[in-house]
């Protein structure tokens, strides 16, 4: 039997490798343009080297979930991190479009395994007294990473190269191995026997779902090849899990989500939640980051430094935030988080101006770094504390995903809110047609675009405001946990590997 009597060390062992997953799904954005120059992609392919990932991470999660349940979530963690850190020295020495895509499928694979084992593991080492805490740096690990991936990205590229936002992860991985193999415990696993025709209908239906909406702009929400179009992929997708849905029902064996989990008003309305949370974060960054670099002449790099407070107040107020969700304020905390986040992106409204003051600009991203507090360790502490020890990795996979096909929302929707504002706010070229918005894309504004440019990027970030409105209503309607396990059932719940 290991040792559990350290779950802190355990904890800083597995937010090392989640932050560096989490980081991939935003550092390379910044390095695009240097990918396309340096092994010449057109803007198609390159845009797949994050489409890529994303598809390959959020497909597979519920059921990396429940392997984690069945092998233990410490060994498919480790095989998750060992297949992410050598996919990233793939992905750095790729010479070419086609190897990079295949390096980066790897990489989504790997970060699929791993993400999930991360949450079950706190839920069953950590006594549900003490789990707000935990469950506030995990969840700020999260919103931080989100945060930091531009600023790190836009360094690297400046300074080393586009290779180097993939190298960066091999030290990082090789230290989170180490780290992870020695703190991490063993826990016990339990025989399942495993929903093959659930494995396939999940991973079809989300594939279709989740290919449709992050390519659909690419397609302009129309025909993809003969007779197939994007909305016909979606509903397909939708389809698709709608029987898997009335599987899991039918399924009195072992079902891969046990729908009984839905039962728990708390665990249901924090996978709302965080949807609304995902959805938000991956949206409100893009027009924001847009009117730094093509109105106010900021580089890459320049522009997500304007994240900072965000990032330092977020990480800062984690540990506090967790203390206060210990002592069962995580309803009035995600209550007051959702409330902020709201405040922020509307003082991003209003405050978006063509010659508004820089520093003006930095008071709603420290609001929404004090929103952050509120929100990612209250949501997942809600939605885990009355878990069973068996369904941690279930329950944990179902979460990770609700919270990633939010973030792919978002970022569908947000790319063509801005397209539909910038054809309604930008004056017209001879002849009737809008500005191009590729055209805008090439350097800086003309100052005779930069007021109404501004003013359509101010109006999109109302869209994640709206969707997290959504959020703050479903806040009021959690209920007190049903009481928790003792606190000495996780130690019983611990079994080396090595007696199976």
């Amino acid at each position: 039997m290991e040792d559990i009597q350290r779950p802190w060390a355990a904890l800083w062992a597995l937010v090392i490798g989640f932050f560096m997953i989490l980081i991939d799904t935003t550092i390379v954005s910044v390095a695009n343009p240097a990918i396309m120059r340096g092994i010449g992609a057109d803007i198609n392919e390159v845009i797949w080297v994050t489409s890529a990932y994303l598809l390959a991470y959020v497909v597979p999660l519920l059921i990396t979930g429940r392997l984690g349940d069945r092998f233990g979530p410490k060994n498919i963690y480790l095989i998750g991190l060992v297949l992410f850190t050598l996919a990233s020295l793939w992905c750095g020495l790729s010479g070419n479009i086609t190897s990079l895509i295949a390096a980066r499928v790897a990489q989504g694979l790997g970060a699929g395994l791993m993400t999930p084992q991360t949450m079950a593991v706190i839920t069953r080492i950590f006594p549900p007294e003490r789990r707000g805490t935990a469950m506030s740096i995990w969840g700020s690990t999260a919103g931080v990473a989100m945060l930091v991936g531009p600023i790190l990205g836009g360094l690297l590229v400046d300074g080393f190269g586009w290779e180097w936002v993939f190298f960066i992860n091999i030290p990082v991985g090789v230290v989170g191995f180490v780290l992870a193999w020695r703190r991490v415990p063993r826990l016990a696993t339990h025989s399942h026997r495993f929903d093959w025709l659930g494995v396939i209908l999940s991973g079809l239906g989300m594939f279709l779902i989740v290919f449709g909406i992050q390519e659909g702009q690419t397609y302009s929400w129309g025909e993809i090849s003969g007779p197939v179009t994007v909305w016909g992929l979606i509903a397909a997708g939708v389809v698709v899990m709608a029987v898997f849905v009335l599987w899991q029902w039918r399924n009195k064996a072992e079902p891969l989500v046990p729908l009984g989990l839905f039962r728990d008003r708390n665990f249901t309305l924090s996978n709302l939640g965080i949807s609304t949370v995902g959805f938000a974060v991956t949206s409100f960054g893009l027009p924001t980051i847009f009117y730094y670099q093509l109105v106010r002449g900021m580089t890459p790099t320049q522009s997500a430094l304007m994240m900072i407070p965000m990032a330092v107040l977020s990480g800062g107020l984690a540990p506090v935030a967790g203390r206060f969700v210990d002592r069962g304020h995580a309803k009035v905390m995600n209550i007051g988080g959702m409330l902020l986040f709201v405040v922020s992106l509307v003082l991003y409204y209003v405050l978006l101006t063509p010659d508004q003051p820089i520093w003006v600009l930095l008071i709603p991203g420290a609001v929404l770094g004090i929103a952050n507090a509120g929100l990612w360790g209250p949501l997942a502490t809600l939605a885990t504390r009355s878990l069973p020890p068996h369904l941690a990795g279930a329950g944990s996979g179902i979460y990770n995903t609700t919270r990633q096909i939010g973030a792919v929302l978002g970022s569908a929707a947000i790319a063509a809110l801005m397209q539909a504002r910038l054809a309604a706010e930008l004056p017209a070229r001879p002849g009737g047609a809008s500005q191009s918005t590729a055209a805008l894309a090439s350097g800086p504004l003309p100052p005779f675009i930069q007021a109404p440019f501004t003013t359509a990027m101010a109006q999109s970030v109302l869209l994640p405001a709206a969707v997290l409105v959504i959020g703050l209503v479903v806040a009021f309607f959690y209920v007190k946990p049903a009481a928790a396990p003792e606190p000495g059932a996780g130690a019983r719940d611990t079994v080396a590997d090595s007696r199976r």
